[in-house]
């Protein structure tokens, strides 16, 4: 072992400026920490979990304190929390990390987090019995792990103190994997690249080898949807094509998506202080604000929520996409800020939780939209923003507003005069609208995330040719007149949209943007995505139901698009965009009507959107007034 280090003193009783470690072995130590490697912990059921412990030490020897831990369970290789590990052991606190079932160095059979809320109460017990622990047990993680978190709360092991859920899978029969009935190909992308990563299956050279090019062929397969059982390579890896296939074919929000699902029962979830993170553009961004809401009024908590202008897993970043947000957009320290909030909760320390940003009330949100809309050295859009707290979600101050889709194709407060007015357009399910940007996680090549100009180009690989997304006949454009005014929109976003179709089942999507003028910077403008949402037609009145329609018949549906904070500046357009797909985003509806995912063939759908006085469609803004001076 080689050890370069400098320390110092800090608040807590171990403080880290530099370390560089070089170890070998089971057991390894760092003159300030030492780590013991692949400690494999029993469940329940006799499947063993590979874990390692990171524990602060003195001289190369571990101290005896028995300390609050901090735990991270992850499907993505423990070897992944050497920093986290470094930080924490450094910082006062034991650290463990855990591959869950199924996963790199643990024994099972993965299963999508059903296992996570046993598995994470074994794990707490184990931990609680050692000598080292004082039985306080804090999680962390982002994404798949956050969601192990949000498992082990739900399960309510009796030494989890608190959490701090980062872009958590919750939710997921919701707006996650199943949005509305629809799924979201991000998770047919994840399990295409994980089913021979870390997974039993790819620990033989020759299996891995088929699905490492099953994965680098995903462009192939997307054009060759649907994913069938047994007819693809994935079967060689069984607990992942049978998750995926079942998942895709699988619509209704029931028992299969009840893992994690704390919408429909947040009073299941264990009482303890709660910080969930996630960002506007993230994936998981309508399922934290909607987990936020559902257990605020369920446990005293406290709960506290930041939302910031971030994709997946950037917290640390400013600038998304085609857009730059502002330096004080990012996040500074990941490890620092949660260890605050550690600190207060696990060591009982009086600090800045409740008193000073980012822990001074409930909420913080980001509202972006405020800078200059100059092109910044890289070339992106400088959209700007700032931070600011609140003391609820949604914001009491609220005012709902209509903006309704006019007959001409304008967006106003004003109700249509005319009571006749249709825009018709065809959903050919093989020449989908493709995705430009938006709340997206695990894209992975196959999607850009984050906020872009709604404009094709070599970053689009199914739409290439540099023109405006709403060249095409299926996109129908829906505009205001510039703005007097700067408008704020911050909250929850519904569209009302009245709509019929030829076909018996089929979709809608909706669109938010905010269009820029142009200027010298931007001579065609910029249209920027603020969110979006779909809904599967046979899910329009239920989550849990399908309902297929009758053809020529009109019906009104609610398109949930996600959250967000904007300021839509003077001399903006506000415009709605609605067709019938958004792809890779979403899986194509083949209008037939047949199971999810088991159709073989497609029919064009004739659409009818009706936006007059007697079918006001609209999209409902959340309007925030403006402050008096």
């Amino acid at each position: 072992m080689i050890a370069i280090k400098m320390m110092m003193r800090g608040r807590g009783r171990w403080a880290l400026m530099m370390l560089l470690v070089i170890t070998s072995g089971t057991i390894a130590a760092a003159a300030d920490y030492v780590v013991q490697h692949d400690v494999m912990v029993k469940m329940r059921d006799g499947v063993q979990l590979a874990t390692d412990v990171y524990r602060p030490a003195v001289d190369d020897k571990p101290v005896e304190e028995a300390l609050p831990v901090i735990l991270s369970r992850t499907p993505y290789n423990k070897a992944g929390g050497k920093t986290m590990g470094a930080y924490y052991a450094t910082h006062g606190y034991v650290f463990v990390v855990q591959d869950t079932r199924g996963r790199y160095g643990s024994e099972g059979v993965w299963h999508m987090l059903t296992d996570d809320g046993p598995d994470g109460v074994d794990c707490a017990a184990w931990i609680g019995n050692q000598s080292w622990s004082n039985g306080k047990i804090g999680m962390i993680g982002t994404s798949y792990f956050g969601g192990t978190q949000h498992a082990m709360a739900l399960a309510r092991a009796p030494e989890l103190t608190t959490v701090i859920p980062v872009d958590a899978m919750a939710n997921m029969g919701r707006q996650s994997i199943r949005n509305a009935g629809a799924f979201e190909l991000r998770f047919w992308n994840w399990i295409f690249l994980n089913a021979g990563r870390g997974s039993r299956a790819g620990q033989d050279p020759g299996t891995a080898s088929e699905l490492k090019e099953l994965a680098d062929q995903r462009f192939a397969y997307l054009e060759n949807m649907p994913t069938r059982r047994g007819m693809t390579p994935l079967s060689l890896s069984p607990e992942y094509e049978d998750w995926l296939i079942s998942a895709m074919e699988h619509g209704p929000n029931d028992e299969f998506w009840a893992q994690n699902n704390i919408v429909d029962a947040p009073e299941k979830y264990k009482d303890i202080p709660v910080y969930l993170v996630s960002g506007w553009y993230d994936s998981w961004g309508g399922n934290n604000t909607a987990t936020f809401m559902a257990l605020t009024p369920a446990i005293k908590g406290p709960v506290y929520m930041i939302m910031g202008p971030w994709i997946h897993n950037q917290q640390s970043g400013y600038a998304h996409g085609q857009v730059n947000f502002g330096k004080e957009a990012a996040m500074a320290n990941q490890w620092a800020w949660r260890q605050e909030w550690y600190d207060h909760w696990m060591k009982g320390i009086d600090n800045s939780v409740g008193k000073a940003d980012p822990f001074k009330t409930p909420v913080r949100i980001f509202v972006m939209g405020t800078g200059d809309g100059s092109k910044d050295e890289k070339g992106r859009l400088r959209h700007g923003g700032f931070w600011r707290n609140e003391l609820e979600w949604p914001l009491a101050r609220t005012e709902y507003t209509d903006f309704y889709l006019q007959p001409d194709g304008g967006l106003s407060t004003s109700l249509p005069q005319t009571d006749q007015a249709t825009t018709r357009y065809d959903f050919d399910p093989k020449n989908p609208v493709p995705n430009i940007g938006g709340n997206i996680s695990s894209a992975d090549g196959i999607m850009v995330a984050g906020a872009w100009n709604q404009k094709g180009g070599k970053h689009i690989w199914n739409f290439k040719a540099p023109i405006p997304l709403s060249a095409r006949p299926d996109v129908i454009v829906f505009q205001s007149e510039p703005l007097e005014e700067d408008l704020e929109v911050t909250g929850e976003i519904e569209v009302r949209l009245f709509a019929s179709s030829s076909a018996v089942d089929t979709d809608f999507t909706a669109k938010l943007i905010d269009v820029y003028p142009p200027s010298s910077d931007w001579p065609g403008g910029f249209d920027l995505n603020i969110g979006d949402g779909i809904v599967r037609a046979r899910f329009r009145e239920s989550l849990q139901k399908e309902v297929m329609m009758t053809p020529g018949e009109t019906y009104e549906f609610t398109i949930k698009l996600y959250p967000t904070s904007n300021v839509f500046k003077k001399g903006h357009r506000i415009r709605v965009d609605i067709s019938s797909s958004n792809f890779p985003r979403f899986d194509v509806n083949p209008n037939t009507g047949e199971p999810l995912n088991r159709h073989r063939m497609t029919k064009v759908a004739q659409q009818t959107l009706y936006h007059d006085s007697t079918r006001p469609s609209r999209i409902i803004l959340p309007v925030i007034p403006a402050s008096k001076p």
